[in-house]
Parts: C-alpha cells; sequence; structure tokens
C-alpha cells in the first residue's frame, strides 16, 4: 500500500510509532494504558517482535490479538506465558538480569526527567489532585530504563515540578545512583512534537528528533526550562507498514486511536 493512499497520521499515532522505534528485540516492556499500550504493540508488531509485553495486573507476553483497554482488562491474560499478579510483575521489572522499559505518563516532567502525577499546586492545598503513583514510581525506580509519554507545553515541562512522584536523574550527573538507585532512569520523552533525550555526563534533557512539520524552535518555544536544540534532526514520518499495522491490525476499533 502506498503511503499517499493512507489517510494522514495523528499526533498520537506518532507518538506511538516514534515509541515502539526505540525499543529493541530482548527488551521487557512494562506497559500501562492508551499510548503506553499502543506503544507496546507497535514495538511488538514492528519493530521487536522479541520484545515480550509485560502488564502491571501479571499478564506476561500475552497475544494482544485484541487491545487492551486498561491492565485489568482480561485480555491482557489472552493466551499469555503465565498470568501472575502484582508481586511477580514488579519482581520481574527489577530483576537486574533483565532488559525491562517501563512506558509511564506524567502531568509534569523537569529537565531531568523527574516525574510528576500526584497533584498541581501545593500538596496539601491543590490545585489539581491525580490519581497519584499507582506504580509509576515502583517502575520509575526499578526498571532498566523507561521512557515517558507527555503532551509538549510550558505547564508540562517545567523548572521545578509541584510534587516528585517518579525518580528520574534527580538532580543530574550521578545524583541518582548516589541516592540509591542502582540501575535505570529516563531513556526518552515522547511528546506530541518530537522525541527527547538526556545528555551525558549531565543527564539534561535535549531535544533528538521533531516530528515533521514541527520546528525545533516551536519545541523550544513549548518549554518551560532552556532546551538544547541543537542535535535535533527530523524524525521519520510513519511509513505506510507502521501505519496499516497500527490502524488495521493493533488497534482496528480505535479503542485509543480514537
Amino acid at each position: 500500500m502506498a503511503f499517499s493512499t493512507l489517510p494522514p497520521y495523528s499526533a498520537r499515532e506518532m507518538m506511538a510509532i516514534a515509541a515502539g522505534r526505540l525499543i529493541s528485540n530482548g527488551d521487557i516492556l512494562f506497559a500501562g494504558t492508551g499510548v503506553a499500550m499502543l506503544a507496546a504493540c507497535v514495538a511488538k508488531h514492528i519493530h521487536a517482535p522479541r520484545s515480550v509485553v509485560l502488564v502491571e495486573t501479571g499478564g506476561i507476553d500475552p497475544t494482544l490479538t485484541e487491545l487492551p483497554l486498561a491492565v485489568a482488562d482480561p485480555r491482557v491474560m489472552d493466551e499469555a506465558a503465565l498470568n501472575s499478579g502484582l508481586i511477580d510483575s514488579f519482581s520481574i521489572i527489577g530483576h537486574r538480569k533483565l532488559h525491562t522499559v517501563a512506558f509511564l505518563g506524567a502531568a509534569q516532567i523537569d529537565r531531568y526527567g523527574n516525574l510528576n502525577s500526584t497533584c498541581l499546586g501545593d500538596y496539601h492545598r491543590p490545585r489539581v489532585r491525580f490519581s497519584g503513583s499507582g506504580g509509576a514510581c515502583d517502575a520509575g525506580s526499578l526498571a532498566g530504563s523507561f521512557i515517558v509519554f507527555i503532551h509538549h507545553g510550558r505547564n508540562k515541562f517545567v523548572e521545578r515540578l509541584d510534587y516528585l512522584t517518579t525518580p528520574g536523574w534527580l538532580e543530574g550527573g550521578d545524583s541518582r545512583t548516589a541516592a540509591g538507585f542502582p540501575r535505570g532512569g529516563p531513556l526518552a520523552v515522547v511528546s506530541d512534537l518530537g522525541v527527547l533525550k538526556f545528555a551525558e555526563p549531565g543527564k539534561e534533557m535535549y531535544l533528538a528528533e521533531y516530528y515533521p512539520g514541527v520546528t525545533p524552535q516551536q519545541v523550544a518555544e513549548h518549554t518551560g526550562f532552556a532546551l538544547d536544540v541543537s542535535r535535533a534532526r527530523e524524525a521519520a514520518p510513519p511509513g505506510a507498514d507502521e501505519l496499516r499495522i497500527l490502524r488495521e491490525e493493533i488497534d482496528p476499533q480505535r479503542l485509543i486511536l480514537g
């Protein structure tokens, strides 16, 4: 199928495909709901067929022939290699001999990839109260690495978090290790404008890829702290096969694509 015969792709489709491209065969993918589940399915169906999807509620390597709407959806157990529970899930994600990648969301992120999914404003008198950590702090602390999904805006990419829910690179450099986290940390941030990564040795966020139709300056203008865009390149648009599989095989009912 030629790319020109496909409808224009959405930001959500671009995010799922961009994240799926970051995954390698052998990775253990700790997937939640929404775009995170789409990205895990993109990785499994297209880029890394020998990756393994691990769902928080205990479904290990399900077929995902139908897209689950939540981690408690029975479809996360469909033809799974093993149906277990929370304790086993977090034991696996923290296993030091496995390369585990957690997919996480957040309301706020700072330049070092620290996440807030708890509240906006003062913790005791918040403007907005969210559902909180769930398993995000555990996954961000234990996994070999994690990828963050977040919409791009100055109110989300902030100089200082209103609340620290999940540790990223903390204050940069080796501060994460010094704080007692022997491994892990954010691998990348996937927004609706581009893909951001973390520079060595300071671990500050920089723009790695901007999506077609977006400029590096636009990404910088939508970020609430100084962002290095000097090494950014344009991301490859979704390919015809990537879009076909995403739309026709992964989410044909458009449960998450909308």
